[in-house]
């Protein structure tokens, strides 16, 4: 596992991170004990926590070939990228299309100083540091730097990240005004943690103890409702098969769902701008 030694400029080792607890979910290498403590916490509740990153990762890549290789979408704006792992979104929309643009978007040092690297001779693919709580901000980040054509439909993906901005975060206001910005023809991709509530009160308990524990240790999480989630998505047309467990939005055959405690408790959908 990384070492504290070589942590980036500005990487707090001693506080988890919200992208290193991922990383660890993934198999990675760039995260901390700090970090490893949180994840293997929170997986005393749900111990299936890395397949559902893996579920997560899976989704990502879908959504994005759908989106370039059905939706002949051309640009992307990944919003709370996290730490670069296998599968980025760029390699997936390059896989269709080698001048689909990327715009990844963290406000993480660590994912940041990463991504930099990683990308430092990346011709259509760029990292910008970026809070997605202050959409205007970025939004003039954006035009300014002319990253985005935003007269040109985008892929607009908050997948993993409206979850982690807590209610007095005004995360339904924070969409509502990038969907605003986003031309007719975009896309939006939301990943989600879920609480059924009533429909499933078993799972709604472990969403609501596995909630508990991501406060206690990274200060943030919420596992919304499914009318709280379909809030994130306005007035867009959500695509078929609308909002489900990530494993039910356009399963490759190949992929077998290995999701068991959190699998009703993450779900994502794809939604159009008309």
């Amino acid at each position: 596992m990384t070492s504290e030694k070589v942590a980036p400029p500005g990487v707090d080792t001693t506080r988890p991170s919200i992208a290193r607890v991922y990383d660890y979910y993934l198999g990675g290498k760039d995260n901390f004990a700090v970090d490893r403590q949180a994840a293997q916490m929170a997986m005393q509740v749900t111990p299936d926590g890395q397949e559902a990153g893996h579920a997560c990762r899976a989704f990502l890549r879908r959504a994005v070939r759908y989106l370039a290789a059905e939706a002949g979408i051309r640009q992307f704006l990944d919003l709370g990228s996290g730490l670069p792992t296998q599968g980025n979104v760029h390699e997936i929309a390059h896989g269709v299309d080698p001048d689909a643009r990327v715009v990844y978007v963290d406000n993480d040092p660590m994912a940041l100083a990463h991504g930099r690297a990683l990308l430092s001779d990346a011709r259509t693919t760029t990292v910008i540091g970026a809070d997605v709580r202050q959409p205007e901000e970025l939004l003039e980040q954006l035009n300014e730097q002319k990253l985005i054509d935003f007269d040109q439909p985008v892929g607009l993906l908050l997948l993993a990240i409206l979850h982690h901005l807590n209610d007095d975060d005004d995360p339904l206001g924070v969409a509502r005004r990038l969907i605003a910005a986003l031309p007719s023809g975009s896309y939006l991709a939301i990943s989600h943690f879920h609480d059924p509530g009533e429909a499933q009160p078993e799972v709604s308990q472990r969403a609501r103890a596995v909630e508990k524990v991501f406060n206690e240790t990274l200060g943030t999480g919420r596992w919304r409702t499914r009318e709280e989630i379909m809030g994130f998505f306005g007035d867009l047309e959500l695509l078929p098969p609308g909002l489900v467990p990530l494993a039910e939005w356009h399963p490759d055959a190949e992929e077998i769902p290995r999701q068991t405690t959190t699998y009703h408790t993450i779900v994502g959908g794809v939604a159009r701008k008309p």
